[in-house]
């Protein structure tokens, strides 16, 4: 009968064809970073080779490309949360690495290429290299990730949403060129970096889910010229970068903390 080969071809599809939901929000991931080159190309680099003067278009373009990054690490955030809680496909690992390349990797390199051929004072051949780093540094971490065992609940290196976010808030901070680019090839280095990162857990996650939202409204409000909207960007750019800084000092000294009173206990433990 026709319509039981349907239901034996279904009970006979391969598991490693059926999506999760997990999987589901990891296509969403990548949908978004495909959407933001699209945007980055058609609202800043075409206007820029067409001659065209339409500067508000291109702030809109630009806050939307960054925009839909924040909607891909979101994305990111939640397919992790959605695997652990139901479950995974046998594809769920692969997804989600080919989704960071997309989303984390090629998104914002692009990004830094685009910046290099539209800002007054960049030189675009030296921001294709800038470009090039940060992309190569996205990929050498995935692959290393999907290799390497770090310590329970932390990350090797900057993961790649936050360093992705951070290398486009160096560039909306329009800092001359060279501090530009030595920002940006500094955080291709913290992902590639053996420095540990914690996993975005418990309030950590919801700390950085509200950090994620308060972004998108920096990003409006500049994208409407709202006032002050410039500074606000401005601040919220800054702040991203302090915290790339700080937040492996944290770790550090954790991990600090943690030796000195493993020493402890086990001197106590010596003492008769």
């Amino acid at each position: 009968m026709p319509g039981a080969d349907e239901v034996d071809e279904e009970e006979e599809m391969p598991l490693s064809l059926r999506l999760s939901i997990a999987d589901t929000l990891t296509l969403g991931n990548a949908t978004c970073g495909f959407m933001a080159v699209y945007f980055t190309t058609t609202g800043i680099l075409i206007p820029h080779l067409t001659g065209s003067e339409e500067s508000g278009m291109a702030r809109h373009s630009a806050a939307t490309a960054v925009i839909l990054m924040l909607c891909a690490a979101v994305f990111d955030l939640f397919d992790g949360l959605v695997a652990r809680k139901l479950r995974s496909s046998p594809m769920g690992a692969e997804l989600d690495n080919l989704s960071d390349l997309i989303s984390f990797g090629l998104a914002p390199a692009y990004f830094v290429l685009v910046y290099g051929m539209v800002a007054n004072d960049a030189h675009q051949r030296v921001a294709a290299v800038g470009a090039i780093v940060v992309l190569l540094a996205v990929v050498l971490r995935l692959a290393r990730f999907s290799c390497v065992s770090v310590p329970n609940g932390m990350f090797q290196g900057m993961p790649s949403p936050f360093g992705a976010l951070t290398v486009v808030s160096i560039v909306l901070l329009e800092l001359p060129f060279v501090a530009t680019l030595l920002a940006i090839l500094g955080t291709a280095w913290l992902m590639v970096s053996r420095v540990e990162y914690p996993k975005p857990r418990g309030r950590l996650a919801i700390a950085m889910l509200s950090w994620i939202v308060m972004s998108m409204g920096l990003l409006a409000a500049w994208a409407f010229e709202a006032p002050s909207g410039q500074l606000l960007l401005q601040t919220g750019c800054a702040l991203q970068l302090v915290m790339g800084a700080v937040i492996p000092l944290f770790a550090t000294a954790r991990r600090v903390n943690n030796f000195r009173g493993n020493r402890r206990e086990a001197r106590a433990a010596q003492l008769p």
